[in-house]
């Protein structure tokens, strides 16, 4: 398994990341929201879930959607998805905390560090790192 941008659920990912990156939030949503329809696998799903939680104004709805995406991604039968388990659990401890869930979110952010060892040593690797190793800290 990989993020082939040849699929369509992928590139609509991507596309979304790009719009938020010029401001665009409405489209980057609407892109979003296009990959959570038209999802068909367990892959598919979880990752478009993963970025439908992104810009939810609802603490709620983006807690449920990072609940989504870790539940899809444990139904993807391949071991390559395992390092984004650290990035799943740590944003669902986020969602929790901000909810004042302070338990489950301390539950979330050891979950995310047991993943760590499945990280790799690039940019993408030390930043989800760093953000579980200071969620840890401050709870």
């Amino acid at each position: 398994m990989a993020f082939y941008s040849s699929n369509k659920i992928v590139r609509y990912c991507a596309e979304g990341m790009e719009a938020e990156a010029r401001g665009d939030i409405a489209n980057a949503k609407s892109l979003f929201e296009k990959a959570w329809t038209e999802a068909a696998t367990d892959f598919e799903k979880f990752t478009a879930a993963h970025y439908m939680a992104r810009n939810q104004e609802d603490a709620h709805e983006e807690l449920k959607w990072n609940l989504a995406s870790i539940h899809f991604a444990h139904m993807v039968n391949d071991d390559d998805v395992k390092p984004y388990f650290a990035s799943l659990h740590l944003n669902t401890g986020k969602s929790y905390e901000t909810l004042k869930d302070f338990d489950s979110a301390k539950q979330h952010y050891g979950l995310a560090a047991s993943y760590m060892s499945y990280l790799s040593n690039d940019g993408y690797g030390k930043m989800i790192r760093k953000g579980i190793e200071a969620a840890l800290k401050k709870l």
